[in-house]
């Protein structure tokens, strides 16, 4: 699969196709993103529908349910009366033994959509059935989106609802909420509610709607901690982790702040505008003047004794069994003295 994986599509591709009104006999969806599958599985059905005339010509079948033979069986018998019938077949990995799939996929029904979904990597690449899968363009990979690819998704997102974010801002948003693709839509969806028939979405309204939900951010702990505010840093910090924030991902967006002010007085130093500070320093301008009030705070000796606190506390949650709100509590009382 590693030489051929150049030639498998993204999951995102079966999408498009099916907007421009490509419904192919066979999809074969597998990767880590089960947003991007799920996804994917209500387009095929929204796609399939007006070709449906009856319940019965949709199916969902489950691999611990139902055999490979049932599921090709089903998929080879005529449609209810309906133009064309509908199967999803799910948790297709833990499907033993596949052959049975290469000689349907090689002349498939042409009256039948058939779906298998699965969950994770494809751990047998090299057979004649996963080629198969790629000569007939059936097979398509969800890879869990990161980076600069997720930022382009949330803005593409906002333009499908007809509305405007920036990369900026998107990145914000992620900080805030985490790489979820699930909670990054829902929090959109509040978004989009909140700021009615405006068009743009600025820095203001994801930190308003925060608000206005009584929802604490990683930007709340890092303003009470540049205050100096123990108590309420502990607060903040134990609301995240009761949320279901990972503690590594406060470990580094900290990690990243406190990098950020130790280069605040460089930035100063040159001149720099607020965007290419902003940017040097790996945050938004909205949020440049509380590093700069911070920095005021922190004397170079309490930076690097911040920094060796976040080492400690990110080694302790990867080799120790410490409680997670343990760590973070020393971390927090290290740091904010």
């Amino acid at each position: 699969m590693a030489k051929n994986r150049a030639n498998i599509p993204s999951i995102s591709e079966a999408v498009k196709n099916l907007k421009r009104g490509n419904i192919l006999p066979v999809y074969y969806f597998f990767g880590e993103d089960s947003f991007s599958i799920d996804t994917s599985l209500k387009a095929i059905e929204e796609a399939v529908k007006p070709f449906l005339a009856s319940d019965f010509d949709r199916e969902i079948f489950y691999s611990e349910e139902r055999t490979l033979i049932e599921v090709l069986d089903a998929a080879s018998a005529f449609p209810f009366g309906s133009d064309k019938k509908l199967i999803i077949y799910k948790d297709f990995e833990k499907v033993r033994d596949k052959k049975n799939l290469l000689s349907y996929i090689e002349s498939p029904a042409e009256f039948t959509v058939l779906v298998l979904v699965h969950n994770g990597a494809v751990s047998n690449p090299g057979t004649n059935l996963y080629s198969a899968l790629i000569k007939n363009k059936f097979l398509y990979e969800a890879k869990e989106l990161k980076g600069r690819n997720l930022i382009t998704w949330l803005v593409d997102y906002c333009e499908e609802n007809k509305k405007q974010i920036t990369s900026g801002i998107a990145q914000v948003l992620v900080e805030i909420v985490g790489e979820n693709r699930s909670m990054l839509e829902a929090q959109l969806d509040k978004i989009f509610t909140f700021v009615g028939d405006k068009i743009e979405i600025t820095i203001d309204d994801v930190r308003n709607l925060s608000t206005s939900l009584k929802e604490f951010s990683i930007f709340d702990l890092q303003d009470a901690i540049s205050k100096k505010d123990k108590r309420r840093a502990m607060k903040l910090a134990y609301n995240l982790l009761d949320k279901g924030q990972e503690p590594t991902f406060i470990i580094h967006m900290l990690t990243r702040y406190f990098s950020g002010l130790a280069r605040i007085n460089e930035m100063t130093e040159k001149k720099m505008n607020e965007y290419a500070a902003a940017k040097i320093i790996g945050t938004h301008p909205y949020y440049l003047k509380n590093y700069k009030f911070a920095r005021r705070n922190y004397t170079d000796g309490e930076l690097f004794s911040a920094a060796q606190a976040l080492l400690k506390a990110d080694l302790a949650i990867k080799t120790s069994s410490t409680n997670n709100k343990e760590i973070i509590t020393l971390l927090i009382s290290e740091m904010v003295n």
